[in-house]
């Protein structure tokens, strides 16, 4: 069901060697938000609870390319694996670079060292598998997490959508590599779109508006003109979540199968990243989902 969940879990070697209390221990367990597509996987987003992260990471982070302190993150990792009852190398996250790629996860690529299966996910916006127990996600802070669960083949989807791979169709693109790849029908679809900046917050340059246009989109359906902070003038504003939702319909997923979360980063900051108030130098989500 949706909702917050923490689980009691033996957490790492680190606790063996230490007196935490009972209290200090559940603080540092991770609060995942899980979401409902369906009897045969478990999908989630972190939040910023629990965890080892410090300042502006604090305290969940999972995220090696934001500047986090390694040994933290290790630490959050093992946490989340225990939670999900996985090994490390079967938590898997691409370095995302705000392009289109996506990438299946099979057993040659967990076959790899892990230097070799990162360098196979460097440059990577959107990562499948058909695999039970491997954990695909991806990463964000304001940017759009996209889930998608095929309920006849038994296969799953992780997309980062930024506003640039929004303009790629990067949702698009990925319903088209799951056909491709386990022969997925788009109808045969359950889509969750994960926290991210929503309309009201997410103001953007007239070049970030006139790339959507030129893209081909809706734009009264996706974009409004607000007042700016001092009052003179207006920006525009862009419906990041609702372009997805759309991208998705599009692609043929049936509309009463794509959830959209009600969490906006940058106005629940103080429980999800969000790098428009956090800066670039802090934690991410992490919003992943694992066949079981």
């Amino acid at each position: 069901m949706h909702g917050f969940y923490t689980k009691n879990v033996y957490l790492c070697s680190k606790f063996s060697r230490t007196t935490e209390t009972n209290k200090q221990m559940m603080e540092l367990e991770p609060q995942l938000y899980y979401y409902d597509m369906g009897a045969g996987v478990t999908a989630f987003s972190t939040t910023r609870h629990g965890g080892y992260s410090k300042g502006s990471y604090a305290s969940f982070n999972i995220n090696r390319y934001c500047g986090d302190n390694d040994e933290d993150i290790c630490l959050n990792r093992e946490m989340l694996c225990h939670l999900l009852g996985i090994g490390d190398d079967r938590l898997l996250m691409p370095h995302q670079v705000h392009e289109a790629k996506v990438v299946k996860i099979d057993e040659a690529l967990l076959a790899l060292t892990a230097a070799e299966r990162q360098e196979a996910l460097e440059g990577v916006d959107a990562v499948m598998t058909n695999l039970s127990g491997v954990c695909i996600g991806v990463s964000t802070a304001d940017c759009i997490p996209v889930l998608l669960y095929d309920r006849e083949q038994q296969a799953v989807c992780a997309i980062h959508a930024g506003w640039r791979g929004t303009v790629k169709r990067i949702v698009e693109r990925a319903v088209g590599a799951m056909a491709a790849a386990y022969g997925t029908q788009p109808r045969q679809l359950t889509a969750q779109i994960g926290p991210g900046i929503h309309l009201d917050s997410f103001e953007v340059g007239d070049e970030v508006y006139a790339a959507f246009a030129a893209a081909g989109f809706d734009m009264p359906a996706i974009s409004r003109k607000y007042p700016v902070s001092d009052g003179i003038g207006e920006k525009w504003h862009i419906d990041l979540p609702e372009c997805n939702r759309l991208q998705l319909i599009h692609a043929g997923v049936e509309a009463q199968q794509v959830r959209v979360s009600p969490v906006c980063t940058y106005q629940q900051s103080a429980d999800y990243f969000s790098a428009r108030r956090l800066g670039i130098s802090s934690g991410r989500i992490f919003t992943g989902i694992m066949c079981r």
